[in-house]
C-alpha cells in the first residue's frame, strides 16, 4: 500500500474510532429527560452527568501530561485501553442508582478515559500530517462532534428506555477499542515536549498567549453548556408545539442535528483557516454563535422548523473556531513550551465549562428557557474582543503563515 493510501486509510480509521469512542461523553446527558421523569433528579445531578466527565477529562489530561503517557506507551494501545475503561465505566451506569453519588463518580472515570482517547487520537492523526494540519485537526474535531451527538440519535430510537442509548454508547466505544489497532502510525511521530509547570505563568504574562487563551475560554464558556442542555431545551419547546406522541422523538433528532452539524463547521474551518487567517475565522464564528445564544430563546415555543434552523446554525458556528485556538497557541508559544501551553489551555477551558453547565438549571428557573441561554453569549463576546486585539498585535504575523 502506498504512503498516500496508507494515510487515507489510517486517518479514516482514527476518525471513525474516535467518533465511536466519543459517544461516551454525552451518553448520560442525552437521556436527562427520561432520568428526571423516572428518578426525579435534582438540577445539580442533571448537570453532574456532564460536569463529571469534564472534571475527569481535566484530571486525566494533567495526569497524562505529568506522566508523559503518550510518549511512554504505544499510542494505539493507550487509545484502546482508554476506550475500554470508558466503556466499562459507562456500562456500570446501568446497574447503579441514577440518583446516587455513583452516577457522577462513574462519569468522572469516563472523563479520565476520554483523556486517553481525544488527545491521543489527535496525536495519532498528526503523525500523518504534511502541509494539511488544519484539515487533519478539522477532521478529528468533526469526529469528536459527531461522536458527542450520537447519543441523541441512539436515544431517538430507544423509546422511553434510557438504558438503550447508554448501552449503545458502551458498545460503540468497545468497537472503537477493537478498530484502532488497524490504524497505522505515520512517519512524523515525535515525542511531545515535557509538561513544565514552571512555565504556567508565561501563559498570562505573554500578551499574545493570554489573548489566545481568553478567546478559547470565551469559546468554552458557551460550547459545552449548549451541548449539554440543547436537548432538554428542544424537548421543552417541542412539547408546547407538537403532538405529545412525536415531540420527544423529534426533539432528540433535532438535538442530534444541532450538535452533529458542528462537524461541517469543524472541517470547513480547518480548510478555511489557513486561507482567511485564524483571528478572522474565530471572530466571525464567535459573532455568529454568540448571536444565536442571545436570540435562540425568542423562538422557544415557536415554529419547530425555524427553531431547528437557528439551532443548526448555532451548532455549525459554535464548533467552527474550536481547533484554531490550539493552532494559535502552537504558533505563538516557544517551541519548548508548546506542550505545556496546550495542556494548560485544555485544563483551563474544561474547568470553566463546569461553571456554565451547572449554572444552566438556575438560569432556566430564574429566566425561563426564553432567556436562559443569553448569558452564554458573554463568552463569545469576550472571545471576539480578545481575538481582535490579538489580530492587532505585531506577533500575530506568526499565525497561519502571516494571514493572522
Amino acid at each position: 500500500m502506498s504512503l498516500s493510501a496508507s494515510k487515507r486509510a489510517s486517518v479514516a480509521i482514527i476518525a471513525i474510532a474516535q467518533l465511536m469512542a466519543m459517544a461516551l461523553w454525552f451518553s448520560a446527558s442525552a437521556v436527562v429527560p427520561q432520568l428526571v421523569a423516572e428518578f426525579r433528579l435534582s438540577g445539580f445531578m442533571q448537570s453532574a452527568l456532564t460536569s463529571g466527565v469534564q472534571l475527569g477529562f481535566v484530571a486525566g489530561c494533567l495526569a497524562s501530561a505529568f506522566l508523559s503517557l503518550a510518549d511512554r506507551l504505544e499510542l494505539r494501545r493507550l487509545f484502546a485501553a482508554s476506550a475500554l475503561l470508558g466503556a466499562g465505566a459507562n456500562a456500570l451506569l446501568l446497574v447503579v442508582d441514577p440518583a446516587s453519588a455513583w452516577m457522577p463518580a462513574l462519569r468522572f472515570v469516563t472523563g479520565v478515559a476520554m483523556a486517553g482517547v481525544y488527545p491521543v487520537g489527535m496525536k495519532l492523526a498528526s503523525t500523518w500530517a504534511k502541509g494539511d494540519m488544519g484539515l487533519m485537526v478539522g477532521i478529528l474535531v468533526g469526529a469528536l462532534t459527531l461522536g458527542s451527538a450520537s447519543p441523541h440519535l441512539f436515544n431517538a430510537y430507544a423509546g422511553v428506555d434510557w438504558r438503550v442509548p447508554v448501552a449503545a454508547a458502551s458498545v460503540s466505544a468497545l468497537a472503537a477499542a477493537l478498530l484502532i489497532g488497524r490504524a497505522g502510525v505515520g512517519p512524523n511521530l515525535a515525542p511531545a515536549p515535557r509538561f513544565d509547570p514552571s512555565a504556567v505563568l508565561v501563559a498570562w504574562r505573554d500578551v499574545p498567549l493570554r489573548l489566545a487563551n481568553l478567546g478559547y475560554l470565551g469559546h468554552m464558556w458557551e460550547l459545552y453548556a449548549m451541548w449539554a442542555w440543547i436537548g432538554v431545551f428542544l424537548q421543552a419547546s417541542f412539547a408546547l408545539t407538537l403532538p405529545a406522541e412525536v415531540a420527544p422523538t423529534y426533539a432528540k433528532l433535532a438535538a442530534f442535528a444541532t450538535i452533529a452539524s458542528g462537524a461541517i463547521g469543524s472541517i470547513g474551518a480547518g480548510v478555511l483557516a489557513d486561507r482567511l487567517g485564524r483571528t478572522t475565522l474565530t471572530i466571525v464564528a464567535m459573532a455568529v454563535s454568540g448571536s444565536c445564544a442571545a436570540g435562540v430563546g425568542v423562538l422557544f415555543g415557536g415554529p419547530p422548523a425555524v427553531l431547528v434552523a437557528v439551532c443548526v446554525v448555532w451548532g455549525v458556528s459554535i464548533v467552527a473556531d474550536s481547533a484554531q485556538f490550539s493552532a494559535s497557541i502552537a504558533e505563538l508559544a516557544d517551541r519548548s513550551r508548546v506542550g505545556t501551553m496546550l495542556t494548560l489551555q485544555t485544563a483551563l477551558g474544561f474547568t470553566l465549562t463546569l461553571a456554565t453547565i451547572h449554572l444552566m438549571p438556575s438560569l432556566v428557573e430564574a429566566l425561563t428557557w426564553r432567556y436562559a441561554f443569553v448569558p452564554l453569549a458573554i463568552g463569545p463576546a469576550v472571545g471576539v474582543l480578545a481575538m481582535a486585539r490579538l489580530r492587532a498585535h505585531p506577533r500575530s504575523v506568526a499565525l497561519a503563515g502571516g494571514r493572522r
